[in-house]
């Protein structure tokens, strides 16, 4: 497959994460011209030692920080991975603070990264991709996710509304929607059998996603070869969404 990545820049925020940072490594294997952000430096660091990627830090919760820091800069593409999970409550005990905390992380920091990006992609007049990180939580009820769904609930619909948009300027805006990635910090809730059991019972595939089961279908949304697919939120959940 030809991806017509190579020499394009590309902007992944979150890459100190594990969906980010495969991601970047994916998108450094098809010669991309990576920018990675996150909020551990030394990650940051490692990573760019590794992939040969560039970095640039900035607080995706400040607009001033997140408009400076493209300002001056070039981009074909965009991949809004950095996020937060908050806590596991129900709408009647959720701490409001957290929610707070999460929407403007996970839904405003999309947003004010995709607004500035967006604007550097229309004057440059290359067209370009953008693909949002959402969650299999947004599809579907999950349980103790009120604040997280809704945070993700609103990046699918920023994707839909974006993808309207900046249709005209040849810049295509799509979603991802990955189930559970088993990490250390997920596996103390998930790993549970009363909890994870049931989802992986429920699951056609009966497995947990890995980094590179999503890295890869960004990868695809950003590439030449989905140059007619936009607007789309595309599970990457072995099933549990069809059943």
């Amino acid at each position: 497959m030809q991806t017509g990545l190579k020499d394009r820049p590309i902007l992944v925020t979150g890459a100190s994460g594990g969906i980010g940072a495969a991601t970047v490594r994916r998108l450094t294997e098809e010669d991309a011209k990576v920018i990675a952000s996150g909020r551990d430096q030394a990650k940051l660091d490692a990573l760019a030692t590794e992939t040969g990627c560039d970095t640039l830090a900035f607080d995706l919760t400040s607009e001033d920080e997140v408009k400076s820091a493209l300002a001056d800069i070039q981009i074909y593409g965009v991949v809004n991975c950095g996020g937060w999970g908050g806590e596991i409550a129900t709408p009647m005990d959720t701490d409001t603070a957290v929610f707070d905390k999460v929407i403007d992380i996970n839904a405003r920091g999309t947003l004010l990264v995709t607004k500035y990006a967006a604007q550097n992609m229309v004057a440059a007049g290359n067209g370009g991709a953008i693909v949002n990180v959402s969650s299999q939580a947004s599809l579907v009820g999950l349980a103790g996710h009120i604040s997280y769904a809704s945070s993700k609930g609103a990046v699918d619909a920023m994707t839909r509304v974006s993808a309207l948009e900046l249709g005209k300027h040849n810049i295509r805006v799509n979603a991802v929607n990955p189930t559970v990635v088993m990490t250390p910090m997920s596996e103390w809730y998930w790993g549970r059998d009363d909890i994870g059991g049931p989802l992986i019972d429920a699951m056609p595939l009966h497995r947990w996603a890995t980094e590179d089961d999503c890295a890869q279908p960004i990868v695809f949304l950003l590439s030449d070869a989905a140059s007619m697919i936009s607007g789309v939120c595309l599970p990457i959940d072995g099933g549990f969404t069809a059943v």
